[in-house]
């Protein structure tokens, strides 16, 4: 097992906020940081990895990035220059947890059972508060589980400016120093052009939602529509049990496209989060495009980098793929093949100017159906009237 007081000096920044539960909370946030840290820190550390001096590197790389990514794709962000930070499985983790408790807390403890039952005189409420402190360890665990597995895994991230509150731990490029060091050596890359190629795609990330001046609003309203609206009513999942059977008697994985959630979402909610599923496959596949254009010259290697990705993408198997399914990072992870597809016919259609018509506004984005049939969204925008010009 790592060395756990190492770790703990890697995630460390200034400015970090301890996590913390609020009484009523339907997750113990501190329970989820300990177990996935626990989780991501079975892995140790890499041979010879320098965390200072990853960090001052990838402060170079990440600058030269925002360069090559507004010189192939015309987005310059307004709010300066990016800020970049490397960390550990540890301190990637932190970030989630806060990000999740901004985000999603609110909607996640609107759904805690025990917290309507405390609201009554009855018997019931009496117990609501032991029921709500082992509830809240349950899905504390499980999420740390999740997101320890996930730690493992993810190379790189950029953390979306959320709210106005904490701005100073946000709009954040972060780099997990231990995973990419780890690739590296597992397939001999050669470390700075591997470095700037992963640069490319985060900063890429940063530049549409801060450089596409509707892009961040939108998509967080997106999120708060579908999570919003999600009904507590526990009909709601014997509903999904009977879709889940109907699904797998018809031969289709009723994961496949939104995860667990997915099936607990009414057809209107599920059309929310589709829209959500198409915007993140354009973004990602946008990413995926971006980082090797822009790269080209600079990276000899990007060809092979890709390749291992994808590779890497696929290779998951078992427990962990059922994982995946569950939590919906299976469907993330066609977003990039589908978001890519989706761009080479754009481009092959009419060129990068296409494209940039997905730019223009909301009303603009392709839906789910139309990332997966291009030829409906370039007849779209090509022929409507309203969205002409």
């Amino acid at each position: 097992m790592a060395d756990l007081s190492s770790m703990a000096v890697d995630s460390a920044q200034p400015g970090d906020k301890a996590v913390s539960t609020a009484p009523g909370a339907a997750v113990s946030w501190e329970l989820a940081e300990r177990v996935a840290s626990w989780v991501g820190n079975r892995k140790s550390l890499p041979d010879g990895y320098r965390h200072d001096e990853l960090q001052r590197e990838f402060a170079d790389l990440t600058a030269q990035a925002e360069e090559l990514v507004a010189a192939s794709t015309g987005l310059r962000s307004p709010t300066g220059l990016a800020r970049s930070r490397v960390t550990d499985r540890s301190g990637w983790v932190h970030v989630n947890i806060a990000s999740f408790q901004r985000l999603v807390g609110p909607h996640l403890d609107r759904l805690d059972p025990t917290s309507r039952m405390a609201s009554s005189n009855s018997l019931t409420a009496r117990l609501a508060g032991p029921m709500a402190g082992a509830g809240r360890a349950v899905t504390g665990t499980q999420m740390g589980l999740v997101l320890g597995w996930l730690s493992t895994r993810v190379l790189g991230q950029y953390d979306l400016l959320l709210t106005e509150e904490s701005v100073e731990d946000q709009d954040i490029v972060y780099f997990v120093g231990p995973n990419i060091v780890a690739l590296e050596q597992r397939h001999g890359f050669e470390p700075k052009e591997f470095r700037l190629w992963l640069a490319l795609h985060e900063v890429t990330h940063r530049c549409q939602f801060t450089a596409i001046p509707w892009m961040r609003d939108h998509f967080l309203s997106l999120v708060n529509q579908g999570l919003g609206s999600l009904d507590p009513d526990p009909s709601r999942f014997a509903e999904a049990l009977r879709r889940m059977t109907e699904e797998i008697r018809a031969g289709r994985n009723p994961l496949r496209d939104s995860g667990a959630l997915g099936l607990v979402a009414t057809p209107e909610q599920l059309e929310g989060l589709h829209r959500i599923q198409a915007l993140m496959s354009l973004l990602e596949g946008h990413g995926d495009v971006t980082m090797d254009r822009a790269g080209a010259a600079a990276i000899p290697s990007a060809a092979r980098f890709s390749e291992v990705l994808r590779e890497r993408r696929q290779q998951t198997r078992g427990p962990a793929r059922l994982l995946q399914q569950l939590v919906g990072m299976e469907a993330k992870l066609r977003q990039y093949e589908e978001g890519e597809k989706f761009i080479a016919a754009v481009e092959s259609s009419g060129g990068p100017a296409l494209l940039d018509r997905a730019w223009r506004g909301p009303e603009w984005l392709p839906s789910l159906r139309e990332i997966r049939n291009p030829a409906e969204w370039i007849s779209r925008v090509g022929t409507t009237p309203a969205l002409s010009g």
